[in-house]
Order: C-alpha cells, then structure tokens, then sequence
C-alpha cells in the first residue's frame, strides 16, 4: 500500500482533483439552472442558434491555423490579422460607398459578392506576401523561429493597417435585406444568424471536397505527410504551400464578411482576439484536422453562448454571460485533460511530432 501511494505522481493527482472540481461545478450549476428554469424555452433556443452562428466563424477562422499546421507544422498567428485586413479594406473602400449611395440595398446580392471578392482578395494577396517574405526562408529553422516571426508579423499588419485606415470602429453598413428575425415555429433567429450558419457550412463542405478530390488538394495532403518525398515525387511544394496559405486566408476573409454581417462593425484590432479563439478552436478539434478545426469552432461557440447561463446561473454568479472567456477556456482545458490530442485530432508519432 505505501509503495502504490509512493508511485503515485504530485502533477497527476493534482490534474485530478482539478477534473474533479470542474465537473462538480458544471454538474451542480447544470442542475441548479435546470431546476431553477430561469429563462423560456424560446430564449434557449435562441442562445443555441447565436452560439452555432458563432462557432461557424471562429470554425471557419480555424481552419486557416489547421491547414498550415498541417503542412507546415508551425503555428500562423498573424492569420487573425489576414481576417481583419480584408474586411477593413472592404468596408472602407466598398461597402461605406456603397451603403451611402444606395447601391447596397438596391442590388444587396451583387453588394455582397462584390464585398466579398474584395475582402478575399486583400485576405490572400497579405497572406501569400508574408508567406512568401517572412516564412518561406525560415522553412528550414528550427520551430521557435517562424513561430515569433509569426507573432512579428501579426503585430506588423495591424500597426499597418491601423496606420493606413486609422484607429477608431468603422461601421459596417446595415443591409435591409438581413435586418430582422424569421419566425420558426414559436421562436425567431436573426436573418444574418442564418446567413452565417449556411455560408459557414457551404464553405466547409467545399473545401474539404476540394482538399479530397482535386488533384492540387492531392499535392496539399503529400506536402503535409513529408514535402521531401513530395519534391521527389515532382510536386511543387511551394506551390502546395502557397495554396493553403491561400485557401485558408479565403475563408478567414469570407468570416471576416460575415463578422461584419453580424456585428457590423470592424476595426484594427478586430483580428486578435477571434483569432486567438479560433486558434483554440483548432486546438480543441485537434489541430491539422479540418473536420475537427470544424467541430471545435462549433463547440467553442456553443460554449461561449450556453454555458455562462447553464453552469452558472443556476449558482447564483451574477452576470454570468461576462465570463464567456472563461467558460470556453475551462471547457478547453478540460477537454485537453482527457484529450490532449483534441477530439478528433490523432496522436503524433515521436518522429513527426
């Protein structure tokens, strides 16, 4: 009995005894809400829906970090700024002029494809600039190296940004065609909601087609499992990573569209913080799966929504939805705890890893 209490390690029980405690609290103020019932059943349904809306941003920021963990191992953390940058440009240079003018709300759809084209557009042109500028010759160095480049170049774009369009809230014009709620059957949810929801799920859908069925998708995955053997095999392997570079600045600038769509409003600083949440979306997921950069985004939103007001009110906390931050990273924690490789994420053999 003494030597079992003797092999027992001091960071395990304690991991333990933190395990414990989180799920004791999030049990007990699941059932003290439930038993309380403090909100209708419309309002949690509504809650539901805003966090899925929510998840889908931060899963389609989230595959950005993914794609380029996946082939490159190395964390991109200025890919919140290539989110920030193209919408910033957009609603500046696009979507200001054209809310003034009417133009908006006369052609709403052509209003939003061409948004979007723009915001694209600015999203890649960064992120293929700095690839090629700042990542590209540190291919080679050790990880810690492109990783503080990475933090370098986030803090770069959005001084840039900041200094060519300035410091205060742009306001992101309000489209008649989204303002409102759609009623389903007792409760409403908010038309950009819906937009987010469906955008998100085409856009995940198609690129996970494009990455299993094309054949520059093909050449992408070979540049992931070993760009040596790939080279060998007559793939352009800066060519492969380029276009994940590419595909991923895409989507954070179709979510940077869809940010604007929701909370209509954008700023220099608008990057850091859904970037930071994104890449704890990926990490939850497991990072280098996009299905699982997916899963985590919609997790880490339902989180943020639901769980102030379900593990917390039932226990008397007050203002429970001003610490959704600390709900999602608890959840995340807590997830990595059983899970360190993330939910669908696979562990790492000691060479690749």
């Amino acid at each position: 009995m003494l030597r079992r209490l003797q092999d027992i390690n001091v960071l395990d029980l304690v991991l333990w005894v933190f395990r414990a405690v989180i799920i004791i609290i999030v049990v007990w103020g699941t059932i003290a809400t439930i038993i309380e019932n403090p909100y209708p059943a419309i309002t949690w349904t509504e809650t539901i829906v805003a966090g899925i809306a929510q998840g889908s941003l931060y899963a389609l920021i989230a595959i950005g970090y993914t794609l380029v963990y996946g082939v490159l191992f190395m964390i991109n953390f200025a890919h919140g700024e290539f989110f920030m940058a193209g919408i910033m440009t957009a609603t500046i240079f696009l979507a200001q002029p054209m809310g003034k003018s009417g133009f908006l709300d006369t052609y709403p759809i052509i209003s939003i494809l061409l948004i979007t084209i723009v915001t694209v557009l600015v999203s890649v042109g960064i992120a293929l600039l700095t690839e090629r500028v700042a990542y590209r010759p540190l291919r080679k160095a050790p990880r810690l190296v492109p990783l503080i480049t990475a933090i370098g170049a986030s803090f770069f774009w959005q001084n840039i940004i900041r200094g060519l369009y300035g410091s205060e809230v742009k306001p992101f014009p309000q489209m008649a065609i989204l303002a409102g709620k759609v009623d389903f059957g007792g409760f409403s949810i908010l038309k950009s909601h819906i937009v987010v929801i469906i955008a998100a799920i085409l856009m995940l859908i198609g690129l996970y087609t494009f990455i299993m069925k094309t054949k520059t998708g093909k050449s992408i995955r070979a540049a992931a499992e070993n760009k040596d053997v790939a080279a060998l095999m007559g793939i352009d392997v800066d060519r492969a990573v380029s276009t994940t570079f590419a595909l991923g600045s895409a989507m954070a600038g179709i979510a940077g569209v869809l940010y604007a769509i929701v909370f209509r409003q954008v700023h220099f600083y608008m990057g850091f913080i859904p970037g930071i949440k994104a890449f704890t979306a990926a990490v939850l997921g497991g990072i280098g799966s996009i299905p699982g950069a997916a899963l985590g985004g919609l997790f880490l939103g339902m989180f943020e929504s639901v769980g102030p007001g379900l593990f917390l009110e039932g226990l008397g906390i007050p203002a429970p939805h001003q610490l959704k931050d600390v709900i999602a990273f608890t959840m995340l924690v807590l997830v990595l705890i059983f899970r360190p490789q993330g939910i669908l994420g696979e562990r790492l053999a000691e060479e690749k890893a």
